[in-house]
């Protein structure tokens, strides 16, 4: 195999030296300015709410941060937007759809919260283009088995888009994280593309066999075996080994750009896990570009 990117700058060598015409990253955040200092904010006290420092790398200007994608090589991104209260998330897919419709390679993005007015708004953000979902059961604080919510699941799994959905323990436990209240929406909603943000950590295994089990859901690579989550909860070697029979399913991921390390240190994770150039050109693209109907 080639070798992995040492530095950002040896990104686009990286996934050229893989036969790639670049890279899609199925979890970026674009978050309004006054949101996204808020959660910059609160990554600044990740002493207090991680146990562990969590440095931004990528503390820059929205437009700055769109050119350094650019810059790498990332023909696709999304922006990923998620409420943590009632009230926020149509807002949230307004301002998510005006920033797409400013920036060629991003999808299209929306969110939903368990209320009421959640059809309503999922099936307008629809109508408006919304490519992928995002949901953050952790940060949000919501049971995603809310019978709010079974029409919503039941509409995004006839429409076949993906939801991008942060419903494993890491970094921190939620009320309603890990395998088993997801595991019931799937077990309702058995077509529902479903893409498990940061592979599930720290509950890999079990994650790994809801993708078994439902032949729609992927997992996303989102700080996955980098050296700072392998200090937290490391990936254990036999589910890692169980991944190189999952190489149709798994999506690259980055959570750029509010990540304690850099965008180069992430493909060298994924990279160093060692299987193969044939693996590592679906996960960093062609799963996503097929996923997306990118060509």
């Amino acid at each position: 195999m080639t070798e992995p990117p040492a530095i950002d700058a040896d990104i686009p060598a990286y996934w050229r030296s893989l036969g790639l015409p670049g890279l899609i990253d199925t979890h970026t955040h674009f978050l309004p300015r006054r949101m996204q200092e808020k959660v910059w904010a609160y990554f600044d006290r990740g002493s207090a709410n991680y146990g562990t420092e969590w440095p931004v790398v990528y503390r820059l200007p929205e437009a700055a941060r769109v050119e350094l994608l650019r810059s790498w090589g990332v023909r696709a991104f999304p922006s990923l937007p998620y409420p943590h209260k009632p009230g926020m998330a149509a807002w949230l897919n307004d301002e998510a759809l005006k920033f797409a419709a400013g920036v060629p390679e991003v999808l299209p993005s929306a969110t939903f919260f368990p209320e009421p007015e959640a059809l309503s708004y999922v099936t307008a953000a629809l109508d408006a283009g919304a490519r992928i979902f995002k949901v953050h059961v952790q940060i949000g604080g919501f049971d995603p088995r809310d019978e709010v919510l079974a029409p919503v699941w039941g509409l995004l799994a006839e429409a076949s888009v993906p939801v991008v959905v942060h419903c494993g323990s890491g970094p921190l436990r939620g009320a309603y994280t890990g395998p088993g209240p997801f595991g019931e929406v799937l077990a309702a909603h058995p077509a529902l593309v479903a893409v498990i943000a940061h592979a599930g950590m720290p509950d890999y295994g079990a994650f790994l066999d809801l993708a078994a089990a439902y032949q729609r859901v992927y997992l996303d690579t989102t700080m996955v075996a980098t050296d700072f989550t392998e200090s937290l909860m490391p990936l254990p070697a036999p589910v890692a080994a169980r991944y190189a029979d999952f190489g149709d399913r798994i999506l690259f991921g980055s959570d750029f750009p509010s990540i304690p390390h850099s965008y180069a240190h992430q493909l060298a994770s994924i990279h160093r896990l060692g299987f193969g150039s044939a693996w590592l050109r679906a996960v960093l693209h062609d799963n996503a570009a097929a996923l997306f109907g990118i060509g």
